[in-house]
């Protein structure tokens, strides 16, 4: 999908689950000039919600709510004015879609669920129109959602199936550390079973490919880690490693890729620098060691997409919600993270 020609790149944020903490990280993050002034935002979800938070919140946040403009879509003016805006452009586009008198912070419901299915159509809506350039989405809570009748596991392969990607990847950005995922939410039991040469090798694609375009790193270099301990001990520990992962290594001869190296080795090594990016092979594996460096400033990105998708790394907090406690870090770094990879997605073009 092209990128909008306006000098500003302009940010479709999602609130996430009106119940959780998004619209409070959202205020957070915004009302920072140094995040505020980065882009063009266009929030989608709610205006009551967020004026509620902003109100809860104190008298500078209740400026910043003041300064948004509102977006109607049947405005003519709309996609032109984000287009040509030669100044910061910040505005909510409210899809009024939360019950006010019913509302409550920190609860699972199937309406709150709802609603934030919705933002997320609706921002997919604005990137497939060419109005905004990448998506940030706030957290979803996956029980609300369920309850809604969503069928996906989460954002990644929905923003995947509305776009019709059929090759997409997981990567979490932390500190020095960016890892992408061969699979995702499924059980530990599942893992060995689900490994194949394509999974790895579309992962190890796909990644190289975001280093490059996304990161601006000419020649990525790479590490995949091992399944079983010791890299499987020649066999005696497994043969995922003889079998699988060293024949998909070997597709990439002509790239800076090596493996299978045993993960705490690995990571040691990507800590330090020695790799641009790291290929897990399950879900804990790879997000153990970045929660451990990057706890409140994690951040999770979509590879394989036509258009930029990132998120803070955590869930919808609905024990903190509504309390002003949030830390706004990790929506801060996936917004810094995004307006970085649409600009350099613009360069390469």
């Amino acid at each position: 999908m092209p990128i909008s020609p306006s000098s500003n790149p302009i940010v479709a944020l999602t609130m996430g689950d009106p119940s959780g903490v998004g619209p409070e990280i959202i205020c957070k993050s915004l009302a920072e000039p140094a995040i505020g002034q980065l882009a063009s935002y266009i929030i989608v979800g709610d205006e009551n919600i967020l004026r509620k938070t902003a109100d809860s919140l104190g008298p500078s946040y209740k400026s910043f709510f003041k300064k948004l403009q509102a977006i109607s879509e049947s405005t003519p003016t709309f996609e032109k004015k984000l287009y040509t805006s030669r100044t910061r452009y910040m505005g909510i586009l409210d899809l009024k879609n939360v019950p006010v008198k019913s509302f409550s912070f920190g609860k699972e419901d199937a309406v709150y669920g709802k609603a934030s299915v919705e933002y997320i159509e609706k921002a997919f809506g604005l990137v497939k129109a060419n109005i905004a350039d990448c998506i940030v989405t706030a957290p979803i809570n996956k029980s609300s959602v369920k309850k809604a009748g969503f069928k996906f596991p989460g954002h990644t392969e929905y923003l995947a199936d509305l776009s019709g990607a059929t090759r997409f990847v997981m990567m979490l950005v932390g500190g020095p550390l960016r890892i992408s995922l061969v699979t995702r939410h499924i059980p530990i039991s599942e893992v060995s079973r689900l490994l194949t040469f394509q999974n790895i090798t579309e992962t190890i694609e796909v990644t190289l490919d975001a280093l490059k375009t996304d990161f601006n790193i000419a020649r990525p270099r790479i590490g995949v880690s091992a399944l079983n301990p010791h890299s499987g001990e020649g066999g005696i520990f497994g043969r995922e490693e003889i079998d699988i992962i060293t024949p998909a290594v070997k597709k990439f001869r002509k790239e800076n890729i090596v493996g299978p190296i045993s993960a705490d080795a690995l990571f040691y090594d990507a800590y330090r620098g020695k790799f641009d990016g790291v290929i897990c092979l399950y879900h804990d594996q790879g997000l153990i060691p970045l929660k451990m460096i990057a706890r409140d400033s994690g951040v999770n990105i979509t590879l394989g997409l036509k258009f930029v998708r990132t998120s803070p790394d955590h869930g919808t907090a609905f024990d903190i919600a509504g309390k002003g406690t949030a830390n706004p870090q990790s929506i801060e770094m996936a917004i810094r993270l995004a307006v970085s990879m649409v600009k350099n997605r613009k360069r390469a073009c």
